[in-house]
């Protein structure tokens, strides 16, 4: 992407920069590919606040208690602005050094971020385009956007069905149907959907060759600003004409996009993995899909649950402190980064009764899967919505759904922050 804020070798925009920071066995799942990895379940019991050290030689602070992580994701006293403050995940050695040293330059002393990266932002940057965001995230859009999402599952469960008895789901379904969704969110033309697609997946898919990655990124970004501009020239009903007409002062081209890369990544890499790795859990826990198959209406619920059994996002939610802060009975500097441990956190014995086991008949509860505070995720009942629909129609309209493969042969997106899985071969009768 073209920002100088978000580049390639940061964390935030390349989560494999981060994870080559981590201690082993903190992001690669184990014997389960359900279960949080080996290295955060080794650190059960020994506190909701733990010293976390980092293999650039930095330390940072991991939580994994439900309680202290929604303090962090909701205390001002955290800063999710990584333009402003360093994270300890994205400092090279030296730097390390420097930091220990006292010498370490702070970020930027900007004024006024102008960028879009919200996600990114503290307030009052961030609340003024949250503001904006949420104005567009109407019931009437949320509405017609649910019909669509009953169609688009509904054409590509078909389409599957006319090619014989067996697909790659992830292709064939998980990726398509939300990259659909976020097309008509953001008025992309139907003749240029399969455009948008190919480049989206290219972009997000780890396994791409960084050259091919980057060319696809750089694309999509172009891709992003004729978008914007047909918008000015031609708004239409959709999220993006929205923003560029109805926002005081008007948004820039630049920040526009920016806007619109963030719901792509926020609302397509964690939906599609959402629903690739949803339907491998419940494949693997057939007494849950019979339930399920059994009781349609438990979808809702269901859903819930494996957004808290699953939590895919996995140590890419951080925040650095502007002051010191005690949490969890921990005394933590200022300037220290805190990493919140989603696994563990939607696994607390304090708040869920057998939390390792999947049970879509679990009263529902709030998890921490959506993120909590400003930060909320903003699309999350569109989220939702998707999962809902993509799994009931799998499971009613593909009779005898199954892996056609043995499940320690499913790839998984072990390499990534957002996990989930490559492929996942189905068969049905």
């Amino acid at each position: 992407m073209s920002n100088d804020s978000l580049t390639e070798e940061t964390p935030a925009a390349n989560p494999t920069a981060m994870r080559r920071i981590l201690p082993g066995g903190m992001v690669e799942r184990g014997g389960c590919p359900f279960d949080p990895p080996p290295g955060l379940v080794e650190r059960r019991g020994k506190g909701a606040v733990q010293p976390l050290p980092l293999l650039n030689g930095a330390e940072a602070w991991l939580v994994t208690g439900f309680d202290e992580a929604r303090t962090v994701l909701a205390d001002p006293r955290f800063s999710a602005d990584r333009m402003r403050h360093r994270e300890a995940t994205s400092l090279q050695p030296h730097e390390v050094e420097a930091l220990k040293a006292g010498t370490l330059p702070q970020g930027p002393a900007i004024e006024t971020r102008e960028d879009g990266f919200f996600v990114f932002m503290d307030p009052p940057e961030h609340t003024r385009i949250r503001r904006l965001l949420t104005g567009q995230f109407t019931v009437r859009r949320m509405k017609a956007l649910e019909s669509r999402v009953t169609d688009i599952a509904v054409e590509h469960i078909e389409a599957m069905k006319a090619a014989g008895d067996h697909a790659d789901l992830v292709p064939a379904f998980a990726l398509p149907l939300p990259s659909l969704v976020i097309c008509e969110l953001l008025g992309v033309d139907y003749a240029d959907r399969a455009e948008f697609q190919e480049r989206t997946a290219i972009s997000l898919n780890s396994n791409t060759p960084p050259e091919e990655r980057a060319k696809a990124g750089a694309e999509l970004y172009a891709f992003m600003q004729g978008l914007v501009a047909a918008k000015r020239a031609e708004p239409g009903d959709d999220l993006l004409s929205g923003l560029i007409h109805e926002a005081e002062p008007p948004l820039t081209d630049g920040r526009l996009v920016d806007i619109a890369l963030v719901l792509l990544g926020a609302g397509h890499e964690t939906t599609a993995n959402m629903l690739g790795l949803g339907t491998f859990a419940l494949l693997e826990n057939p007494g849950q899909l019979d339930a399920l198959r059994a009781d349609p209406s438990l979808i809702d619920n269901a859903v819930e649950e494996l957004l808290r059994y699953l939590s895919i996002i996995q140590l890419g939610v951080s925040r650095v402190t502007t002051e010191p802060v005690t949490l969890g009975g921990v005394d933590i500097p200022a300037g220290a980064t805190v990493v919140v441990a989603t696994p563990e956190v939607n696994r607390d014995p304090q708040h869920w009764p057998d939390p390792d086991r999947l049970d879509v008949l679990r009263p529902r509860t709030s998890h921490l899967a959506f993120g909590h505070g400003v930060h909320q995720c903003l699309g999350q009942q569109l989220a939702r919505v998707e999962m809902q629909i993509g799994l009931r129609e799998l499971i009613t309209r593909l009779p005898g759904l199954r892996l056609a493969v043995p499940a320690d042969q499913v790839p998984l997106r072990n390499e990534m922050l957002i996990f989930g899985v490559h492929s996942l071969p189905v068969a049905w009768s």
